[in-house]
């Protein structure tokens, strides 16, 4: 397979959920484009670009974030208005990396657009804090959230204890880590019919909740902005809460080449693509207060199961299966992509080679999944979702405003760069705002001691930067070559070239 083919199709397999990275080396993509055919040839248009984004975003969040956000809010009028305002937030930020995606086609996700406009510093920060913090953390949250439905049902009229979720989101993390290590076709097969799950159940939970309007069930409705909060703080983590549910808003330019006249039909997949979305979860929250008070809603441990118990009855055992499905998939999508981000990496030194090498025998990144999974495990043991979900969203949007002011600094230091798509400049300004807004506003009104952790986690990135990447340091690689020869023999791992060759 040629170079021009392989570049021609990276990016193809863009998993969900979790926002990951778009970077895949060769022989990996060479092996999902035989195998996983996720996505169809190049004649694709904009229906293909509106499936990757529903079926990238539509996740855990929704059966999640609903309880954590009401919470910050405090009632169902601003609630509701949050998850719209997410939803254009996200659509407004995909507008601006669609712009970048098509003006430097590299892959990797952000990491080249801040290696374009600001250096290797940046670029080595965001792919450190990935790597460490908000990919692992995405898989973790994700896990509890299929652990937390999985248990559920065992546990009527009580929450489930932490040490079974967190137990029971070990064992997901392992058996989707393997499943991905030992074959990409087994790891898409499952995530085709996992994704079909997905959209069933929110069709499910959709529908019935407009039967139950048409009924005149709206007396949850009521005076919806009363006891509402509305604090910077409040507001930035309802914020967090709902954007969580919209990650993945930021993938769809990882298959520019895979559409039909990119130019048209990757903006338009996007303003048609998360607007729906939007609708989808406004609908989804709005079914959930037909038949719970905001007060219930905060009581209940599965808001999900709590509205198939009182609307499916007897067959309310679906909503919970079907949710562990979906949130499976996330989990499995997120996992799948495990490798691109760290090839990337690895390719310019920044990060540990033997990273980004790939299975001989499996042609699967089998080091890069099992080192998420074990540093997801890690994240389990002493979190909680909502802490996980603020911790991760704190640190993502540091780059995704970081890398929105890449578009604005780039057109006035790299004018000759060709722009097929040209965004009004007051989006990326709007988008770098509301990103400054979402970082500070908690830090000023309720500083936790978890914020300062994770600044100085990603501050902690540049020592090393210095020593292992600027300087280049012989003694870490003496240190380091006879554990890559001896992973590699027994992972039984080469770099990409080798396969290619």
């Amino acid at each position: 397979m040629g170079e021009e083919s392989l570049r021609r199709r990276k990016g193809e397999d863009s998993g969900k959920e979790d926002g990951q990275s778009s970077q895949s080396h060769e022989p990996r993509r060479m092996n999902l484009q035989k195998q996983a055919k996720l996505f169809p040839p190049p004649c694709s248009s904009v229906h293909t670009g509106i499936c990757m984004i529903v079926g990238t975003i539509i996740g855990s969040g929704i059966f999640v974030s609903p309880k954590a956000l009401l919470a910050n809010v405090g009632a169902v009028g601003p609630c509701l208005t949050v998850w719209a305002a997410c939803g254009i937030l996200a659509t407004l930020g995909a507008l601006c990396f669609a712009e970048l995606g098509t003006m430097i086609t590299k892959s990797g996700g952000e990491y080249p657009y801040l290696m374009e406009a600001f250096g290797p510093v940046p670029a080595f920060l965001f792919s450190w804090t990935s790597l460490l913090v908000t990919k692992p953390s995405s898989f973790a949250i994700i896990c509890l959230s299929f652990a937390e439905y999985a248990s559920a049902p065992f546990y009527p009229g009580c929450d489930p204890p932490q040490v079974v979720i967190k137990c029971l989101a070990a064992v997901a993390i392992v058996v989707i880590t393997i499943v991905n290590s030992l074959s990409v076709k087994l790891g898409s097969y499952l995530q085709n019919f996992l994704t079909a799950a997905k959209m069933i159940i929110v069709t499910i939970i959709i529908v019935s909740g407009i039967v139950l309007l048409a009924q005149g069930k709206t007396e949850n409705f009521r005076d919806s902005f009363k006891d509402s909060k509305t604090s910077l703080s409040s507001i930035a983590l309802a914020f967090y809460n709902g954007l969580w549910a919209y990650d993945g808003w930021n993938q769809l330019n990882y298959i520019t080449e895979e559409l039909k006249n990119p130019y048209r039909n990757l903006p338009l997949s996007i303003i048609i693509g998360i607007p729906l979305v939007s609708v989808c979860y406004v609908l989804i929250n709005i079914s959930y207060f037909t038949v719970m008070t905001s007060t219930e809603l905060l009581q209940s441990q599965a808001v999900a199961v709590t509205f198939g118990d009182r609307v499916l009855y007897p067959a309310s055992w679906i909503v919970p299966l079907f949710v562990v499905f979906s949130t499976i998939g996330s989990a499995n999508g997120t996992c799948f992509t495990a490798g691109r981000l760290v090839y990337v990496a690895g390719r310019e030194g920044h990060m540990l080679k033997v990273l980004s090498y790939i299975s001989v025998k499996r042609l699967t990144p089998a080091p890069a999944i099992i080192f998420y999974g074990a540093i997801a495990i890690i994240y389990i043991i002493p979190g909680d979702i909502d802490t996980l979900i603020n911790y991760f969203s704190f640190a993502v949007w540091i780059f995704y405003g970081l890398t929105v002011l890449a578009l604005i600094v780039m057109r006035f230091t790299r004018k000759e760069l060709r722009r097929p798509i040209r965004i009004p400049i007051v989006i990326p300004v709007i988008v770098t705002l509301v990103s400054i807004l979402l970082v500070v506003a908690p830090i000023i009104s309720e500083p936790e001691l978890a914020y300062l952790y994770c600044v100085l986690f990603i501050l902690s990135g540049l020592p090393v930067y210095l020593l292992f990447v600027h300087y280049k340091f012989k003694w870490p690689q003496k240190i380091l070559k006879p554990i890559t020869m001896h992973l590699q023999m027994l992972l039984e791992v080469v770099p990409a070239e080798e396969v290619i060759e």
